[in-house]
């Protein structure tokens, strides 16, 4: 029988196995062009190993261009693989963006497009509209990465303020038949939150922009204001004639994923419960919820018996109040930890199946009865490093981290408890 630790860290990588581009991707690739040409594009984190999987997938180099995340590039024969910076964008990953739109510029019904998206894609294909700065548009990302934002709403905000997000790199493709392979990363699987959907149709509109900028009173630059406030910012409808030839398959998801770790937790004998695949809420409050559910377990045996892995995927965020670097995960597991108070028999691992855990190079870690009394012995508050979004430093101290170093993949976070 595994550790508790071990158990967790298996069920971790089976969830990153399942979405991995090699296994997912050549099931829905389509067959050459009769008489046209394949062109290959693509943003994301995972989107240099999907373009590596097509090419192996052919048998031949392809011509195209995908941006992904610097350290996630996976050398491709044809296909020129771009790194840039996620997740407030940079000039590379601007200059990409603007290549990109040139790439698919002139072509014929007769050509097809190998639009390959993932999670990060939104940062990493940045192309502001005229009137609006590169700096502008960074300063955009940083207020929405701070102020508790959902990922649907940034990704609604950031597609109103592209040149290239929310249908618009679809339609500057048309007439030539698209075919998006989009890994999610996103609750619901939505395709328009999918790196915000530049190769699908976006039903939102600039009045729901506005709105999310006031709710949150985001302090916006002037540009950018003015630029929501006219219908240049409008994105590309779903019933626009220019998409009429765009098809769209979702080839990983955090379903499958979690899936994949319940089958190991139930080989290795424990009852695996799925509370959800897009979970979202402040990490900390989810946790208090989750630590809840677990002490019922515990004290009644409700509403599962012991014992039992409890399973979720989604993307919960992070206000960002001390001058910790934040971190859903750790964020998760740390107000986890404080609310079960040391509780007996339970484990949990948190993680992002990309590796990347807010800003850093750390997927997430793990957590058991030792961890408040071994913080203790360190010298540490939990509550104290809650309060200040350390997380990252806190489990850093413990020894506790998950690191995994880039997947090459991504369906959002991964949270696992397991009660003994």
């Amino acid at each position: 029988m595994p550790t508790p630790e071990a158990l967790l860290r298996s069920m971790f990588d089976a969830a990153v196995a399942a979405a991995q581009p090699d296994l997912c991707v050549p099931p829905y690739l389509p067959a050459m062009p009769a008489r046209g040409r394949l062109v290959v594009i693509g943003a994301g984190k995972a989107s240099a190993a999907m373009a590596r999987a097509a090419e192996r997938h052919y048998g031949q180099p392809l011509q195209g261009l995908v941006v992904t995340r610097y350290g996630h590039a996976v050398a491709c024969e044809g296909i020129e693989i771009v790194e840039a910076a996620h997740p407030v964008p940079d000039a590379p990953g601007q200059k990409a963006a603007g290549r990109m739109l040139s790439l698919v510029e002139g072509l014929t019904e007769e050509d097809t497009v190998l639009c390959l998206i993932s999670g990060g894609g939104s940062a990493l294909l940045p192309y502001p509209l005229d009137g609006i700065t590169l700096a502008e548009k960074q300063a955009v990302n940083r207020a929405l990465l701070k102020c508790g934002a959902t990922i649907d709403e940034l990704n609604c905000l950031r597609r109103h303020l592209s040149a290239i997000k929310g249908g618009r790199l679809a339609a500057a493709c048309h007439p030539a038949r698209v075919v998006n392979l989009l890994i999610s990363d996103v609750p619901g699987d939505d395709p328009m939150n999918i790196a915000s959907g530049p190769t699908v149709g976006d039903p939102t509109t600039r009045a729901d922009a506005l709105e999310i900028v006031d709710r949150y009173r985001l302090d916006l630059p002037d540009a950018v204001r003015s630029a929501l406030a006219s219908d240049q910012c409008e994105s590309v409808k779903p019933d626009d004639a220019r998409l009429v030839r765009v098809e769209t398959h979702l080839v990983a998801t955090p379903q499958q994923s979690l899936l994949a770790a319940e089958s190991v937790a139930r080989d290795a004998g424990y009852a695996t419960h799925i509370f959800g695949d897009s979970i979202e809420g402040e990490a900390r409050e989810v946790a208090i919820v989750m630590a809840g559910i677990t002490r019922q377990i515990l004290q009644h045996d409700q509403p599962f018996r012991r014992p039992c892995v409890l399973l979720s995927g989604g993307e919960t965020t992070v206000t960002l109040r001390g001058d910790g670097c934040g971190g859903r995960n750790v964020e998760f597991l740390l107000s986890l930890a404080v609310a079960l108070g040391g509780a007996a028999g339970v484990h949990a691992l948190a993680g992002d199946t990309d590796g990347v855990d807010g800003a850093t190079e750390v997927a997430g870690a793990v957590i058991g009865p030792e961890t408040l009394a071994k913080a203790r012995r360190a010298g540490l508050s939990p509550r104290a490093s809650l309060e200040n979004n350390d997380g990252h430093g806190f489990f850093e101290a413990l020894g506790d981290q998950v690191i995994t170093g880039p997947t090459l993949t991504n369906v959002n976070d991964f949270r696992a408890i397991l009660i003994a």
